[in-house]
């Protein structure tokens, strides 16, 4: 049985969720009178997994993991939005650009034939999207997709030459970028509109027996949305000070590159990640035909935040 005083966090290190604003401001702990245990995990299947045997209460994922652990029994929901379109591709200093192709898709990828584009973990969103876009292309049998357990091993494959590409976080392309030159050759945009790039995701359990706390705990996070979108000068030296292995400039950047941030779950956020459920049933990630209720609740969030959403401001 969990402790009513401890509340169990699992999160990654995309440094642009709101989790390393409430870890560096302390405002659970201030505001809540929580002790909180902040969990860091390779990617989104493993907290799903981490929340299916009670190891954690609260998870920052990305929509397509939680459908397939909510398919397979795990039992979770989705209570609240904070990002959208999260996904972005990156190639090497001469590979051409979608705008450089017209737009064109197709092009985009055929220039990476006979190659390996690196990924987070298998289920992940990046995963997600990736095969499917080379499915609906005509290359899923032309480019490998190679998935690893922590994105931060993709920058060094890329500068190995392991991968000739690679799909993942905005702070994977800015890494990357850094550390060997490379570039987006897909914006976020373009990938997938309004993909859910991850959600507030809690245990049923929890939800059911402490709806209050994580009303609470959405509130801040929401607060920590703000925060980044608002003043994210004061976000960024905020995450640089607290996590000390990249520097202030390295988090504006971040935020540049996909600046769509929010507590909210509008139609579109919703909707965007429904699509998702024939994808991954077409990919063999899930065997049902998963509704919507069996995914999200959205009485908590929309209590305090039924207004205009904030992503696309």
């Amino acid at each position: 049985m969990r402790d009513d005083n401890i509340l169990r966090i699992g999160h990654l290190s995309t440094l642009y969720h709101t989790s390393f604003i409430l870890m560096g401001t302390g405002w659970l702990e201030e505001k809540l009178g929580l002790t909180v245990e902040w969990k860091m995990f390779g990617g989104g299947p493993a907290i799903v997994e981490a929340l299916s045997k009670g190891e954690v209460d609260i998870g920052y994922i990305g929509l397509p993991p939680v459908m397939i652990g909510i398919d397979k029994g795990v039992l979770i929901i989705c209570v609240g939005g904070g990002h959208v379109e999260g996904t972005v591709m990156i190639g090497p200093p001469q590979s051409r650009t979608l705008d450089e192709m017209g737009g064109n898709m197709a092009s985009v990828l055929e220039q990476f034939k006979g190659g390996t584009i690196g990924c987070p973990p298998s289920g992940s969103i990046h995963d997600v999207i990736i095969r499917d876009l080379l499915a609906s292309q005509g290359l899923a049998g032309s480019i490998e997709v190679r998935n690893y357990p922590w994105a931060d091993f993709i920058p060094d494959a890329l500068a190995d030459g392991e991968v000739v590409a690679a799909i993942g976080t905005p702070p994977l392309s800015v890494v990357a970028g850094r550390a060997c030159g490379v570039k987006v050759v897909v914006p976020p945009s373009a990938l997938w509109p309004w993909n859910p790039s991850y959600g507030i995701i809690v245990s049923r359990e929890l939800l059911k027996g402490q709806a209050g706390l994580v009303e609470d705990f959405l509130r801040l996070h929401e607060d920590a949305s703000n925060l980044i979108r608002n003043e994210h000068g004061r976000a960024a030296r905020l995450v640089a000070e607290m996590v000390e292995v990249v520097d202030e400039d390295f988090i504006r950047e971040v935020y540049h590159i996909s600046p769509r941030y929010c507590a909210a779950l509008p139609r579109e956020y919703i909707e965007s990640a429904m699509a998702f459920v024939p994808v991954l049933r077409k990919l063999g990630y899930i065997g049902q035909e998963l509704e919507e209720n069996d995914i999200f609740d959205t009485s908590l969030i929309e209590a305090f935040h039924s207004g205009k959403q904030h992503y696309l401001l």
